[in-house]
């Protein structure tokens, strides 16, 4: 890793710190779009995925606070980005439960979800933006050599997989009209979920992939 200037290094954080701003307000937007949208269609998997963007929006915010307390003090707080992290794992498995729960509810009382024009076009458009904005956050954080940034893009990537999955059921709902695919796709989120929240719990939400 290349030595950075304080100079470089400044304008890599406040990078950062516009890409986690984006990233709050873009899921605040998706998360109430998504969980209309699930509600009035009955989709499971898509209130599971509306849900999630709420967590990472928080995780945003989260992460936002801390890049802008080290650009005021030059230095971040370990012990509260170990508590962050405590917190946010278990956001995750709160998201795994209840997906889970209600995933199971349908399939014993046979819903049948609706078709939902508006959460296809939600989550085409979330495959689109958060490849980029993961990768965006990849690099920030690579540059710097910094857990925080990289564990947010871990959190975009996994916006990503779920987007497809939720995505995958939905197309196959409306071709095949089987109303166990919905609660099915939400279930591939819950694993998503507990999977990124065990990472979480002990301190290992971040990218492991080789420099480029």
């Amino acid at each position: 890793m290349s030595t950075l200037t304080e100079t470089e290094r400044e304008q890599l954080t406040r990078r950062g710190l516009r890409l986690a701003q984006f990233t709050v307000a873009y899921n605040v937007l998706e998360g109430i779009v998504a969980i209309t949208a699930g509600i009035a269609a009955g989709l499971v998997s898509v209130i599971g995925f509306g849900i999630d963007s709420g967590i990472e929006s928080i995780v945003a915010v989260l992460v936002g606070i801390r890049l802008a307390a080290r650009l005021r003090h030059g230095k971040a707080d370990e012990t509260k980005e170990r508590r962050t992290l405590k917190f946010v794992a278990v956001t995750f498995f709160l998201l795994a439960a209840y997906v889970v729960i209600d995933g199971i509810r349908s399939l014993i009382t046979h819903e049948a979800p609706e078709t939902s024009p508006v959460s296809v076009v939600l989550l085409i458009l979330s495959i689109i933006v958060m490849p980029v904005l993961a990768a965006l956050k990849t690099r920030v954080g690579k540059k710097l050599g910094d857990p925080l940034i990289l564990a947010d893009a871990a959190e975009t990537r996994i916006c990503v997989l779920l987007s497809v999955s939720t995505l995958i059921g939905l197309i196959l709902y409306a071709l095949t009209g089987a109303a166990w695919l919905d609660p099915v796709a939400g279930f591939v989120i819950a694993l998503f979920a507990i999977h990124e929240g065990r990472e979480a719990w002990e301190g290992e939400l971040v990218e492991h992939d080789d420099d480029d």
